[in-house]
């Protein structure tokens, strides 16, 4: 038997399992990636601003596509994984994340940042980060050996926030387009040591690819997600001046939404019969009928609503208005991955029969506690020590978490419905972090914007003319210089401007403090589901 096949041992009478470290060190590499390429979004703010002319909308654009793009096709990357093989998926999905850095840094404005390379690392991501959660059941077989897989997979999300720091030193002195180069090199030196890992099972038989399923769902999918991320730019209801179209006079960021509900509950009715016919199918019955899937892909969801409200929230606060530097901003995300990282590995490690269950519930607790925190964190001129704890309060919740999340799906379903669950649960994370983005955003869009709105019609040193044009505009999380720019443009006087500028600040702080609390009760609603989580053990 040779290193690369799963061998076994005599213990004590047993068999037992040995850990293979080379595969899961790849896979962690791998998925320290593709959030490390996310975080590093986070900290090129600035940079975006100052040489590619980025405005707030086209960040949160541009943060978007990636879970827009990988939440669309991800689910369908899952099955691709059982019928060409993993390894493949995986190697594909390197390539062609490789290709989207590459791109990144040679764009010259932000269309072909967006819609560019964005799209391509999100069409990587769909196929890279199922692959990673579906070798696991492959190679892992006993039940200790797949959680601690999981495991560390989870703790890799943690230790990939420790990249940002060395990627915005590097972004600082070298620019963003050096930063997504050296990303796009990670990625295929990774492709490179995937030639390394152990050869892992084929599915029986010869599966049909669910084409319509397929279509479906990246319709469907991409409706939703699209149409809620352009509410805090086109409109809730009535449309605003930047909206495409409109219908009727109503946004149609609400009407996208709903379509893709509409298709999406389409996809489920069609996938009965799909299976029934083929024997499997894009989203088998496993993940629809039992209620342990849907407890585990909330958990896995809910990791990335906590990040996305980092990435939309946090890093931006600290760049634009507390004048951090891309390299703090860096060491923030340090702080906050390293007890991600130590708690989602160690857990299932030194207490491998703890229950599942409440693990995920502490992690619930905890990380909403952390958001807490954070709102506390905030005030006008910027961020006081707070910030601090509460990134590592996020980062224990957010291990114990991870620590369990992919494990508690892969517990209630089969084998090859384990390994196909990978999709679904890159899916529900994508899904979560992109309604996340898309509800924070429009909070602080909204808020933000009728907050200066009321705060100048009720100053007495604004004058009347001013209050009208700056009641006609939007505004958006920004620094003081811009803001300050902005309003003088619309014809402000200096006076005018210091008073706008205070109004603006305390509805900034108010406006990010409310996505705060909004994020918080978003994690402790999630608690709800825990009490579907019944199968502790493999053997159960």
């Amino acid at each position: 038997m040779t290193k690369s096949e799963a061998s076994v041992q005599k213990a004590g009478g047993a068999t037992a399992e040995k850990f293979l470290v080379i595969p899961v060190l790849v896979l962690m590499l791998a998925q320290m990636g593709t959030v490390a390429e996310n975080a590093t979004m986070g900290i090129a703010a600035s940079a975006l601003t100052a040489q590619l002319g980025a405005t707030m909308s086209d960040i949160q654009l541009a943060n978007m596509i990636y879970p827009l793009i990988a939440g669309a096709v991800m689910v369908a990357g899952g099955m691709l994984g059982i019928i060409i093989g993993w390894k493949k998926n995986l190697r594909i999905g390197l390539l062609l994340a490789a290709l989207g850095e590459l791109v990144a840094a040679v764009s010259p404005d932000m269309f072909i940042f967006t819609w560019g390379a964005r799209v391509l690392v999100g069409l990587g991501g769909s196929l890279l980060v199922p692959s990673l959660l579906g070798i696991i059941p492959t190679i892992y077989k006993s039940g200790k050996n797949r959680a601690l897989a999981f495991g560390c997979i989870g703790a890799a999300m943690g230790l990939a926030n420790v990249l940002p720091l060395v990627l915005g030193a590097l972004m600082d002195s070298s620019g963003f387009r050096i930063t997504f180069g050296a990303l796009g090199a990670y990625f295929l030196l990774i492709f490179l040591a995937s030639f390394g890992m152990p050869k892992t099972e084929q599915a029986a038989g010869k599966l049909k690819f669910d084409t319509v399923g397929t279509v479906l769902a990246i319709v469907g999918l991409f409706l939703f997600l699209f149409g809620i991320s352009r509410v805090s730019v086109w409109g809730l209801l009535t449309a605003s001046a930047a909206a495409p179209f409109s219908i009727g006079g109503i946004s149609p960021a609400p009407i996208m939404a709903i379509a893709g509900i509409i298709v999406l509950v389409v996809l489920f009715r069609v996938e009965r019969t799909v299976e029934a016919k083929n024997g499997c199918a894009l989203i088998p019955r496993s993940f629809r009928k039992t209620p342990q899937v849907l407890a585990g892909l909330t958990t896995c969801g809910a990791i990335f609503v906590f990040g996305g409200a980092v990435t939309i929230l946090l890093l931006p606060y600290l760049q634009l208005v507390s004048g951090w530097s891309a390299l703090l901003t860096g060491l923030a995300m340090v702080v906050y991955g390293m007890p991600m990282f130590v708690f989602a590995l160690g857990l299932p490690k030194l207490a491998p029969e703890a229950s599942p269950r409440r693990i995920v519930q502490i992690g619930y607790f905890v990380t909403a506690i952390a958001a807490i925190i954070l709102l506390f964190s905030v005030t006008p001129e910027g961020v006081t020590g707070l910030v601090w704890a509460g990134l590592v309060v996020g980062g224990i919740g957010s291990g114990f978490m991870s620590a369990q999340a992919s494990n508690v799906v892969a517990l209630a379903v089969n084998d090859r419905d384990a390994a196909q669950s990978g999709g679904v649960q890159a899916t529900a994370r994508n899904v979560f972090q992109a309604m996340a983005i898309a509800i924070l955003g429009t909070i602080l869009l909204f808020g933000i914007s009728s907050g200066v709105a009321s705060g100048a019609a009720d100053s007495a040193a604004i004058s009347p003319e001013t209050k009208q044009v700056v009641a006609e505009q939007t505004y958006s999380l920004t620094s003081d210089d811009n803001f300050e720019a902005k309003v003088s443009e619309a014809g402000a006087s200096a006076d005018e401007q210091a008073e706008l500028l205070s109004v603006y600040a305390d509805t900034r702080a108010y406006s990010t403090q409310l996505a705060w609390g909004v994020t918080a009760v978003v994690l402790l609603a999630c608690l709800l589901t825990t009490r579907w989580i019944t199968v502790y053990k493999k053997e159960a």
